[in-house]
């Protein structure tokens, strides 16, 4: 009983009804300073037109202006999105929010780096890790070495990898997370995954999250609407495994059927090769006498 007292509502849920408000961004800048290794002080959530569609549904993406641990200006999405072409639309999505701000501003040097973090409740790729990063590097094709370019901040010229200024993309796979929780990234993790946060958790952000996340502590209302988003989840999900078993079973129906056709063709070979007429070859392995007759032919342009 304790630990369903200790419930929290999901992350996804969270992000979409709960932690663009001010007044908790302490646990949003928690989850980003753990996630991204260095403290993050959060500016302003960006509000689009996109967020605005999404925000009712299961599938929220959130934008967040926000400074890192050297005072520069940074981007950060975060998405949890169950679709077709994940990665496609990943890239597709990702420069949208660069180019509202730039156009708001006229300039690009603003915008010191962007980070897309993907909160994955559905089975993605092949991978022993439960975390993947992912940044943009241009490696010279003959002489492999990192290219580095000169840009220019402050009035100086600065050197730096492209991998410092183009987006940089990490891909949380929750459901490939099956260790006993220990550092502070594998508390966030268990916690996206089980929705349960340990009383005596230490993990920055945790302890304010299990307070203004309980489960218990919404309204009848509230906590309606959270389990009728929960159970349109597992639907979702029960439709997408069954798809998944049904495309297997499906593979293995007509794995048989053109094995079975590749046998008969096979055998019509060899009868034909006896000396059998057509028409008894189609008579014995039931294949069409049109096809038995194609078979001659091959067989004589050999």
């Amino acid at each position: 009983m304790t630990e369903l007292r200790d419930k929290c509502i999901r992350f996804d849920w969270a992000v979409s009804r709960l932690l663009h408000q001010k007044a908790n961004f302490g646990v949003l800048e928690s989850f980003l300073t753990v996630f991204l290794g260095e403290p993050i002080k959060i500016v302003e959530v960006l509000e689009n037109e996109d967020n605005q569609l999404l925000s009712d549904d299961k599938f929220y993406r959130m934008e967040i202006k926000a400074k890192n641990s050297n005072g520069e200006d940074i981007l950060v999405e975060i998405q949890n999105m169950t679709r077709l072409y994940y990665l496609e639309r990943l890239f597709y999505g990702v420069p949208k929010p660069i180019s509202g701000l730039v156009n708001l501003n006229d300039t690009c040097k603003e915008v010191k780096k962007v980070y897309s973090i993907s909160i994955l409740y559905f089975d993605f790729g092949k991978g022993s890790d439960y975390i993947y990063v992912g940044q943009n590097n241009f490696v010279g094709l003959h002489t492999k070495d990192n290219l580095i370019i000169s840009t220019k901040e402050k009035d100086t010229i600065v050197r730096k990898s492209p991998a410092e200024i183009f987006p940089t993309y990490m891909l949380v796979r929750v459901n490939e997370f099956n260790k006993v929780a220990v550092s502070p990234i594998e508390e966030w993790v268990d916690y996206l995954k089980n929705g349960v946060i340990k009383p005596d958790t230490t993990a920055p952000g945790l302890q304010e999250a299990r307070e203004k996340l309980r489960y218990y502590s919404m309204s009848d209302a509230e906590r309606h609407a959270y389990d009728e988003h929960v159970n349109a989840i597992m639907i979702q999900n029960d439709v997408l495994g069954n798809a998944k078993l049904e495309g297997r079973a499906e593979g293995r129906v007509e794995g048989r059927a053109e094995g079975r056709a590749e046998e008969r063709i096979e055998n019509a070979k060899r009868f034909l090769a006896m000396g059998l007429s057509p028409q008894q070859v189609a008579d014995g392995t039931m294949l069409p006498l049109e096809e038995v007759e194609k078979l001659v032919d091959e067989i004589k342009n050999k």
